[in-house]
Protein backbone atom coordinates (compact mmCIF):
# COMPACT_ATOMS: atom_id res chain seq x y z
CA UNK A 1 0.00 0.00 0.00
CA UNK A 2 3.05 2.59 0.98
CA UNK A 3 4.24 2.18 -2.31
CA UNK A 4 0.80 2.44 -4.13
CA UNK A 5 0.54 5.73 -2.64
CA UNK A 6 3.90 6.77 -3.21
CA UNK A 7 3.58 6.06 -6.85
CA UNK A 8 0.03 7.71 -7.02
CA UNK A 9 1.59 11.10 -5.59
CA UNK A 10 4.17 10.87 -7.79
CA UNK A 11 1.65 10.72 -10.49
CA UNK A 12 -0.46 13.32 -9.51
CA UNK A 13 2.80 16.02 -9.81
CA UNK A 14 2.34 16.10 -13.75
CA UNK A 15 -1.20 16.17 -13.94
CA UNK A 16 -1.14 19.02 -11.55
CA UNK A 17 1.47 20.95 -13.10
CA UNK A 18 -0.72 20.58 -16.60
CA UNK A 19 -3.14 21.83 -15.38
CA UNK A 20 -2.44 24.41 -13.04
CA UNK A 21 -0.27 25.38 -16.79
CA UNK A 22 -3.61 25.43 -18.63
CA UNK A 23 -5.02 27.53 -16.33
CA UNK A 24 -2.53 30.35 -15.94
CA UNK A 25 -1.93 30.52 -19.35
CA UNK A 26 -6.26 30.48 -20.18
CA UNK A 27 -6.93 32.85 -17.08
CA UNK A 28 -4.20 35.00 -16.68
CA UNK A 29 -1.13 35.27 -19.23
CA UNK A 30 -2.64 35.10 -22.15
CA UNK A 31 -5.55 37.62 -22.78
CA UNK A 32 -4.20 40.57 -24.85
CA UNK A 33 -4.44 43.61 -22.45
CA UNK A 34 -4.77 42.99 -18.72
CA UNK A 35 -5.37 46.48 -17.77
CA UNK A 36 -8.17 46.98 -19.66
CA UNK A 37 -10.61 49.10 -17.30
CA UNK A 38 -8.32 48.73 -14.37
CA UNK A 39 -8.46 52.43 -14.46
CA UNK A 40 -11.89 53.63 -15.20
CA UNK A 41 -12.85 55.28 -18.71
CA UNK A 42 -9.13 56.38 -19.40
CA UNK A 43 -6.38 54.18 -20.37
CA UNK A 44 -3.76 53.30 -17.47
CA UNK A 45 -0.36 55.72 -17.17
CA UNK A 46 2.35 54.05 -18.92
CA UNK A 47 4.02 54.32 -15.77
CA UNK A 48 2.01 52.24 -13.98
CA UNK A 49 1.59 49.60 -16.28
CA UNK A 50 5.11 49.36 -16.48
CA UNK A 51 5.48 49.00 -12.56
CA UNK A 52 2.64 46.13 -12.62
CA UNK A 53 3.95 44.25 -15.46
CA UNK A 54 7.54 44.44 -13.70
CA UNK A 55 5.59 42.84 -10.55
CA UNK A 56 3.23 40.68 -12.20
CA UNK A 57 6.43 39.61 -13.87
CA UNK A 58 3.79 40.20 -17.26
CA UNK A 59 7.48 40.94 -19.43
CA UNK A 60 8.71 37.49 -19.24
CA UNK A 61 8.01 34.89 -21.66
CA UNK A 62 5.03 32.79 -20.49
CA UNK A 63 6.90 29.67 -19.04
CA UNK A 64 8.81 31.91 -17.18
CA UNK A 65 5.84 33.32 -15.55
CA UNK A 66 4.35 30.13 -14.61
CA UNK A 67 7.31 28.82 -13.05
CA UNK A 68 7.76 32.10 -11.30
CA UNK A 69 4.34 31.21 -10.28
CA UNK A 70 4.25 28.65 -8.98
CA UNK A 71 7.79 29.20 -6.98
CA UNK A 72 5.51 31.43 -5.33
CA UNK A 73 2.64 29.14 -4.74
CA UNK A 74 5.44 26.72 -3.17
CA UNK A 75 5.98 29.31 -0.27
CA UNK A 76 2.28 30.41 -0.21
CA UNK A 77 2.01 33.54 -2.19
CA UNK A 78 -0.76 33.33 -4.35
CA UNK A 79 0.18 36.48 -5.99
CA UNK A 80 -1.32 40.21 -5.38
CA UNK A 81 -4.25 41.63 -7.65
CA UNK A 82 -3.72 45.07 -9.41
CA UNK A 83 -5.39 46.85 -6.61
CA UNK A 84 -2.94 45.65 -3.94
CA UNK A 85 -4.91 43.10 -2.55
CA UNK A 86 -3.16 39.88 -1.53
CA UNK A 87 -4.94 36.96 -3.04
CA UNK A 88 -3.57 34.32 -0.51
CA UNK A 89 -5.02 36.18 2.29
CA UNK A 90 -8.48 36.62 0.54
CA UNK A 91 -8.35 32.82 0.19
CA UNK A 92 -7.25 32.48 3.57
CA UNK A 93 -10.87 34.27 4.73
CA UNK A 94 -13.29 32.95 2.59
CA UNK A 95 -11.85 29.11 1.94
CA UNK A 96 -12.54 28.04 5.62
CA UNK A 97 -16.37 29.20 5.22
CA UNK A 98 -16.70 27.33 2.07
CA UNK A 99 -14.93 24.25 2.96
CA UNK A 100 -17.15 23.91 6.32
CA UNK A 101 -20.20 24.27 4.19
CA UNK A 102 -18.73 21.90 1.08
CA UNK A 103 -18.55 19.48 3.96
CA UNK A 104 -21.81 19.58 5.54
CA UNK A 105 -23.34 19.38 2.08
CA UNK A 106 -21.28 15.98 1.39
CA UNK A 107 -22.05 14.67 4.80
CA UNK A 108 -26.18 15.83 4.17
CA UNK A 109 -25.82 13.91 0.41
CA UNK A 110 -23.95 11.00 1.68
CA UNK A 111 -25.96 9.91 4.72
CA UNK A 112 -29.66 10.94 2.99
CA UNK A 113 -28.55 9.88 0.03
CA UNK A 114 -27.03 6.06 0.60
CA UNK A 115 -29.62 5.59 3.04
CA UNK A 116 -32.49 6.53 0.56
CA UNK A 117 -31.02 4.87 -2.40
CA UNK A 118 -29.98 1.11 -0.07
CA UNK A 119 -33.86 1.43 1.12
CA UNK A 120 -35.08 1.74 -2.08
CA UNK A 121 -33.19 -0.56 -3.77
CA UNK A 122 -34.12 -3.22 -1.20
CA UNK A 123 -38.02 -2.31 -1.65
CA UNK A 124 -37.74 -1.96 -5.72
CA UNK A 125 -41.50 -1.10 -6.82
CA UNK A 126 -42.82 -0.26 -3.46
CA UNK A 127 -44.42 3.08 -2.56
CA UNK A 128 -40.97 3.91 -0.53
CA UNK A 129 -39.16 3.43 -4.14
CA UNK A 130 -41.23 5.45 -6.01
CA UNK A 131 -41.65 8.42 -3.78
CA UNK A 132 -37.61 9.31 -3.65
CA UNK A 133 -37.34 8.61 -7.46
CA UNK A 134 -40.16 11.18 -7.83
CA UNK A 135 -38.63 13.31 -4.64
CA UNK A 136 -34.98 12.91 -6.42
CA UNK A 137 -36.65 13.55 -9.73
CA UNK A 138 -38.03 16.82 -8.44
CA UNK A 139 -34.78 18.04 -6.72
CA UNK A 140 -32.67 16.93 -10.17
CA UNK A 141 -34.79 19.40 -12.03
CA UNK A 142 -34.98 22.52 -9.57
CA UNK A 143 -32.50 25.25 -10.04
CA UNK A 144 -30.28 25.40 -6.74
CA UNK A 145 -30.90 29.16 -6.47
CA UNK A 146 -34.81 28.33 -6.14
CA UNK A 147 -34.25 25.04 -3.43
CA UNK A 148 -32.20 28.41 -1.61
CA UNK A 149 -34.87 30.65 -1.73
CA UNK A 150 -38.10 28.78 -1.24
CA UNK A 151 -36.45 27.21 1.60
CA UNK A 152 -35.10 30.78 3.69
CA UNK A 153 -38.10 32.30 2.46
CA UNK A 154 -40.22 29.10 4.11
CA UNK A 155 -37.98 28.15 7.30
CA UNK A 156 -36.72 31.73 7.89
CA UNK A 157 -38.66 34.46 10.12
CA UNK A 158 -40.66 35.58 7.34
CA UNK A 159 -42.10 31.88 7.02
CA UNK A 160 -43.11 29.69 9.56
CA UNK A 161 -39.89 30.82 11.92
CA UNK A 162 -38.43 27.27 12.32
CA UNK A 163 -34.63 27.88 12.40
CA UNK A 164 -32.72 31.18 11.81
CA UNK A 165 -31.37 30.99 8.18
CA UNK A 166 -29.26 34.00 8.47
CA UNK A 167 -25.22 33.74 8.30
CA UNK A 168 -23.13 35.86 10.30
CA UNK A 169 -19.32 36.80 8.79
CA UNK A 170 -17.84 34.07 10.81
CA UNK A 171 -20.45 31.27 10.66
CA UNK A 172 -20.11 27.99 12.52
CA UNK A 173 -21.13 24.80 11.73
CA UNK A 174 -24.67 25.28 12.69
CA UNK A 175 -25.41 28.33 10.93
CA UNK A 176 -24.63 26.50 7.72
CA UNK A 177 -26.54 23.13 7.90
CA UNK A 178 -29.09 25.39 5.71
CA UNK A 179 -26.78 26.20 3.10
CA UNK A 180 -25.00 23.24 3.34
CA UNK A 181 -28.33 21.20 2.48
CA UNK A 182 -29.17 23.76 -0.25
CA UNK A 183 -25.69 22.43 -1.43
CA UNK A 184 -26.09 19.76 -1.51
CA UNK A 185 -29.35 19.08 -2.71
CA UNK A 186 -28.49 17.96 -6.54
CA UNK A 187 -25.98 15.81 -5.70
CA UNK A 188 -27.94 13.96 -2.54
CA UNK A 189 -30.33 13.21 -5.29
CA UNK A 190 -28.00 11.73 -7.53
CA UNK A 191 -26.26 10.12 -4.81
CA UNK A 192 -29.40 8.51 -3.86
CA UNK A 193 -30.51 7.39 -7.42
CA UNK A 194 -26.70 6.05 -8.23
CA UNK A 195 -26.92 4.14 -4.75
CA UNK A 196 -30.22 2.26 -5.86
CA UNK A 197 -29.45 1.51 -9.60
CA UNK A 198 -25.76 -0.13 -7.48
CA UNK A 199 -28.02 -2.18 -5.13
CA UNK A 200 -30.65 -3.55 -7.43
CA UNK A 201 -27.53 -4.49 -9.90
CA UNK A 202 -25.76 -6.05 -6.84
CA UNK A 203 -28.84 -8.13 -5.51
CA UNK A 204 -28.60 -10.45 -8.17
CA UNK A 205 -24.50 -10.86 -8.14
CA UNK A 206 -23.49 -14.90 -6.80
CA UNK A 207 -21.68 -13.56 -3.87
CA UNK A 208 -25.07 -12.05 -2.51
CA UNK A 209 -26.80 -15.70 -3.48
CA UNK A 210 -23.92 -17.18 -2.09
CA UNK A 211 -24.16 -15.61 1.36
CA UNK A 212 -27.81 -15.97 1.62
CA UNK A 213 -27.73 -19.72 0.68
CA UNK A 214 -25.18 -19.77 4.28
CA UNK A 215 -28.02 -18.67 6.49
CA UNK A 216 -26.22 -15.49 6.85
CA UNK A 217 -28.78 -12.58 8.50
CA UNK A 218 -29.94 -10.14 6.48
CA UNK A 219 -28.18 -7.22 8.28
CA UNK A 220 -24.74 -9.20 7.61
CA UNK A 221 -25.59 -9.71 3.84
CA UNK A 222 -26.83 -5.98 3.51
CA UNK A 223 -23.97 -5.00 5.50
CA UNK A 224 -20.91 -6.03 4.34
CA UNK A 225 -21.70 -8.11 1.01
CA UNK A 226 -24.20 -5.93 -0.84
CA UNK A 227 -23.73 -2.46 0.59
CA UNK A 228 -19.73 -2.57 0.47
CA UNK A 229 -19.84 -3.18 -2.86
CA UNK A 230 -22.63 -1.22 -3.78
CA UNK A 231 -20.72 1.91 -2.55
CA UNK A 232 -17.66 2.19 -5.10
CA UNK A 233 -19.21 3.83 -7.96
CA UNK A 234 -20.95 6.02 -4.85
CA UNK A 235 -17.67 6.83 -3.16
CA UNK A 236 -16.17 7.43 -6.68
CA UNK A 237 -18.78 10.30 -7.30
CA UNK A 238 -18.70 11.53 -4.09
CA UNK A 239 -14.92 12.05 -3.68
CA UNK A 240 -14.91 14.26 -6.69
CA UNK A 241 -18.14 16.14 -5.69
CA UNK A 242 -16.21 18.06 -3.06
CA UNK A 243 -14.50 20.34 -5.29
CA UNK A 244 -17.44 20.93 -7.20
CA UNK A 245 -19.37 21.64 -4.35
CA UNK A 246 -17.11 24.21 -3.58
CA UNK A 247 -16.09 25.91 -6.94
CA UNK A 248 -20.21 25.52 -7.27
CA UNK A 249 -21.08 27.60 -4.25
CA UNK A 250 -21.40 30.94 -5.86
CA UNK A 251 -25.58 30.80 -6.38
CA UNK A 252 -25.83 29.26 -2.56
CA UNK A 253 -23.70 31.99 -1.22
CA UNK A 254 -25.73 34.87 -2.79
CA UNK A 255 -28.83 33.26 -1.45
CA UNK A 256 -27.35 32.91 2.23
CA UNK A 257 -25.03 36.13 1.82
CA UNK A 258 -22.26 33.93 2.49
CA UNK A 259 -18.69 35.41 2.33
CA UNK A 260 -17.01 32.46 0.92
CA UNK A 261 -15.06 30.95 -2.15
CA UNK A 262 -17.79 31.24 -4.92
CA UNK A 263 -18.05 35.07 -3.86
CA UNK A 264 -14.55 35.78 -4.38
CA UNK A 265 -14.44 33.63 -7.85
CA UNK A 266 -17.83 36.03 -8.69
CA UNK A 267 -16.07 38.97 -7.71
CA UNK A 268 -12.63 38.67 -9.56
CA UNK A 269 -14.39 37.52 -12.69
CA UNK A 270 -16.50 40.48 -12.57
CA UNK A 271 -13.63 42.29 -11.93
CA UNK A 272 -11.63 40.63 -14.45
CA UNK A 273 -8.76 39.78 -12.15
CA UNK A 274 -7.31 37.23 -13.47
CA UNK A 275 -5.18 36.15 -10.91
CA UNK A 276 -7.55 36.17 -8.51
CA UNK A 277 -9.69 33.59 -10.29
CA UNK A 278 -6.11 31.66 -11.31
CA UNK A 279 -4.99 31.29 -7.35
CA UNK A 280 -8.96 29.58 -6.73
CA UNK A 281 -9.22 27.22 -9.32
CA UNK A 282 -5.67 25.98 -8.09
CA UNK A 283 -6.60 25.69 -5.20
CA UNK A 284 -9.20 23.28 -6.57
CA UNK A 285 -7.31 21.05 -8.85
CA UNK A 286 -5.39 20.70 -5.64
CA UNK A 287 -8.52 19.37 -3.70
CA UNK A 288 -9.76 17.52 -6.71
CA UNK A 289 -6.18 15.35 -7.02
CA UNK A 290 -6.12 14.55 -3.19
CA UNK A 291 -9.96 13.57 -3.16
CA UNK A 292 -9.24 11.15 -5.91
CA UNK A 293 -6.15 9.52 -3.72
CA UNK A 294 -8.13 9.41 -1.33
CA UNK A 295 -11.02 7.73 -3.34
CA UNK A 296 -8.48 5.31 -4.64
CA UNK A 297 -7.77 3.66 -1.41
CA UNK A 298 -10.71 3.72 0.08
CA UNK A 299 -11.32 1.02 -2.94
CA UNK A 300 -9.69 -1.33 -0.80
CA UNK A 301 -11.53 -1.14 2.28
CA UNK A 302 -14.93 -1.21 0.51
CA UNK A 303 -13.60 -4.25 -1.90
CA UNK A 304 -11.24 -6.85 -0.33
CA UNK A 305 -10.14 -8.74 -3.91
CA UNK A 306 -8.88 -4.67 -4.67
CA UNK A 307 -5.15 -5.13 -3.60
CA UNK A 308 -2.62 -2.64 -4.10
CA UNK A 309 0.77 -3.29 -4.33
Amino acid sequence: MGRYVLRRLLQLIPVFLGTTFLIYALVWAIPQDPFAGKCGQRPCDPAYIAEMSQKLNLNDPLVVQYFKYLGNLLVGDFGTTFNGVSVGEQIATSWPITLKMGIIALIIEAVIGIVAGVLTGLRKQGFLDNLVLVSTLFLISLPVFVTGFVLRLYLGPQGFDLMDTSVSSDPTFGELILPGFVLGSLSMAYVARLTRSSIVENRRADYVRTAIAKGQPQSRVVGIHLLRNSLIPVITFLGTDLGSLMGGAIVTEGVFNINGIGGLIFRGIQEKEGIMVTGIVTLLVLVYLLMSLIVDLLYAVLDPRIRYE
